[in-house]
């Protein structure tokens, strides 16, 4: 299945590229778990309405990947997201290890791991880089990225 599992993981990031939060969502089960360091864990739609989110607010946005392997069930890839924050208008560049779990032909688990003191100096200045290390602003990133998921999915 590595061959299958490699494919999987390049649609995932080349539908990202084209910001196709469905084609991105297709790759996952129904019950998926995504965790990153400012969402936390997301379980099934709230993983796929995240992209969705994410990809319709998508400025000045390119995605490069790399390093795409996988052995038996599991996989891993690298990718770089440059972008800008609409919060504050900085530009963002975050470099994210992936780790992935498949499960009957899909990714089952996605887990992103990034710097988020590293992402809060570029998406929030000096606040970031004096900040950006404490469990308040850690928090505070968290509750607003939940808050506007919460927000764009009672939109839809």
């Amino acid at each position: 299945m590595t061959d299958a599992h490699n494919a999987l993981i390049t649609e995932f990031y080349r539908a990202f590229q084209r910001l196709d939060a469905e084609a991105m969502s297709a790759c996952y089960t129904d019950d998926v778990l995504f965790h990153d360091p400012a969402f936390g864990p997301l379980r099934g739609r709230d993983a796929g309405d995240m992209w969705r989110m994410l990809t319709t607010r998508a400025k000045d946005f390119t995605l490069t990947f790399d390093s795409v392997r996988s052995e038996g069930n599991t996989g891993s890839a690298h990718w770089v997201a440059t972008y800008l924050f609409s919060q504050t208008g900085r530009v963002v560049v975050n470099d994210i290890q992936a780790r992935f779990v498949f499960r009957d032909g899909k990714i089952c688990e996605h887990h992103d791991h990034f710097d988020l003191w590293r992402w809060a100096r570029q998406a929030l200045g000096t606040k970031g880089l004096l900040l950006g290390w404490t469990p308040l602003v850690r928090n505070a990133v968290r509750g607003q990225a939940l808050k506007g998921l919460k927000a764009f999915q009672a939109s839809r």
